[in-house]
Order: structure tokens, then C-alpha cells, then sequence
């Protein structure tokens, strides 16, 4: 922290103004997290998911009857939370008999995001009952997510649990379970759950660290705020005492005497006469 902000004051006193070295410094920094730490998410992967998805529906465009295209696009459309283009994307093809479980599992999670908890709830124990173990128990990880905003703790609880005792380091997981016990009023195990996702964060891979990092935050929220406050407090010193710098006074006085006639031009003042 204290280097990025002597790297902010040096850019401050080359550019003079603090606003525009903020975002150089911004630029700057977001370039070596690319080649180095990748804290930041991936702009050209969002770039290129949103290319792919333009190409899905080009192609279901020309040929309604793709499903292949038909289920990529429904799960990108999932991963932007659009969850009714995602049913309207899955629905054709659970008609024409796709009852594979990727297929189930998909059209389940998009048709809880859509509101219709019946058939979600139905379709993903269909899709449990081909595969219980479904991507390490992503189908409980999704029952207990949307069962927490529906507000049907009890039943969010259980899968979440159920979830936990199949992938025991996921940080997400238990911030969700340490949000359902809040609801359900029990502040100690809900505590327990937060300090229990940041023990499972901190011991993480650094791959997984930087999948789970926004979780982990949640989890500790203060975190995230005192690194903002500390940024601000130094950006607000460093505003400040770049009104002192030296430079402000040297470009004053080299102004003021591009004004005066050089000593030259005096040509021995009374004496020259």
C-alpha cells in the first residue's frame, strides 16, 4: 500500500495533477496484476464469453434446432444471472427429449433464477437422481442458494450442509451457510461458518484464492473497507501536500523573472551614462 502510493505522489509531481496519476497508476497496475498475481478479473474473457454468445445466437438464428448451440448459450446466459433467456434457451431442448443430466441440471438452476421454484426444484432431483454427485454437489450448492433467497432457511440449511460435507474447502459455500444462520438467529454458528470460510481462503492455492477472493471478502467484509480507508486517507495526505510541492514554487519564480529585463540589458544603469 505505502509503495502505490509513493508511485501515486512520484506521478502527482510529474503530471500535477493527482486525478489523472490515479489513473495511470490504475492502468499501471491493472497491466502487472495480468502478468503476475491476476487479482483482477479478465476483461478479454469477458470480451470473449460475449463474442461467443453473439456467435450461439447467430447460429441459433440460422438453425433453431441446434441444441449443442442452444445449451453453450444458456449457459453463459446463466453465468450473467439472465436466467429467463436461459429457460427460453433450454426449454426446446427438453422438449425434444434431452434429459441428460446437463441438460436437467442447467434448466433447474435457470428456472429457480426465473422465480419458478417448483419446476427448478424438480428438475434438479431429477438430475440428482442420474447423478448424485453432480460436479461435487453443485446441485445442493444451488438448492441452498436459492432456498436462502427465497427465505426457506431450514430447507437452504440442509443442502447447504449436505453441500459442505462433499467439498469442504468451498469459501462460498459456507459464506452462504454462515448467511442462513444469521437469518435463523444463530450468531455463533454463523460466526464460526464466516471464520471458517477465510480459514479455507487463507489455506487456499493461489488459483483458488483468486476464484474465491470476493467470497472471502464477504466473509470478512471489514477487510476490503479498511484497505479503501487507508487508500483514501493516503490519497487525501497526498492531495494535500502536493499544494507544497517545490515545483509550484520554482515554475513561480522562473515565471516572474522571464518578466524582468536580464542584468545585460542594464547596461550599467546611472554609470552607463
Amino acid at each position: 500500500m505505502l509503495t502505490k502510493w509513493f508511485m501515486w505522489m512520484g506521478l502527482t509531481m510529474l503530471t500535477g495533477s493527482p486525478l489523472l496519476s490515479l489513473a495511470i497508476l490504475a492502468v499501471l497496475l491493472f497491466a502487472a496484476d495480468r502478468f503476475t498475481l491476476q487479482v483482477f478479473p479478465s476483461p478479454m474473457r469477458a470480451f470473449k464469453r460475449w463474442q461467443r454468445a453473439g456467435e450461439l445466437a447467430g447460429t441459433i438464428l440460422t438453425n433453431t434446432h441446434d441444441r449443442r448451440a442452444r445449451a453453450e448459450l444458456a449457459d453463459i446466459r446463466l453465468g450473467q444471472k439472465r436466467y429467463q433467456e436461459a429457460v427460453d434457451l433450454l426449454r426446446p431442448n427438453l422438449d425434444a427429449g434431452d434429459d441428460d443430466v446437463d441438460t436437467l441440471y442447467l434448466l433447474g438452476v435457470a428456472y429457480l433464477g426465473a422465480g419458478d421454484a417448483p419446476r427448478g426444484e424438480l428438475l434438479l432431483t431429477e438430475a440428482e437422481r442420474l447423478d448424485a454427485d453432480y460436479k461435487q454437489g453443485s446441485i445442493d450448492l444451488e438448492r441452498g442458494r436459492f432456498r436462502l433467497q427465497r427465505g426457506e432457511l431450514k430447507g437452504a440449511r440442509e443442502a447447504l450442509e449436505r453441500f459442505l460435507q462433499v467439498r469442504q474447502g468451498s469459501v462460498e459455500g459456507r459464506v452462504l451457510l454462515s448467511r442462513t444462520l444469521d437469518k435463523l438467529g444463530l450468531d455463533i454458528e454463523a460466526k464460526e461458518a464466516r471464520d471458517a470460510a477465510w480459514r479455507e481462503y487463507a489455506i487456499a492455492p493461489r488459483f483458488q484464492q483468486r476464484r474465491d477472493r470476493w467470497w472471502a471478502y464477504r466473509a470478512r467484509p471489514s477487510r476490503p473497507l479498511t484497505y479503501a480507508a487507508v487508500a483514501l486517507l493516503f490519497m487525501g495526505v497526498g492531495a494535500y501536500l502536493t499544494r507544497y510541492l517545490p515545483t509550484h514554487d520554482i515554475s513561480n519564480r522562473y515565471g516572474a523573472y522571464a518578466d524582468e529585463p536580464y542584468a545585460a540589458d542594464d547596461m550599467g544603469g546611472d554609470d552607463a551614462e
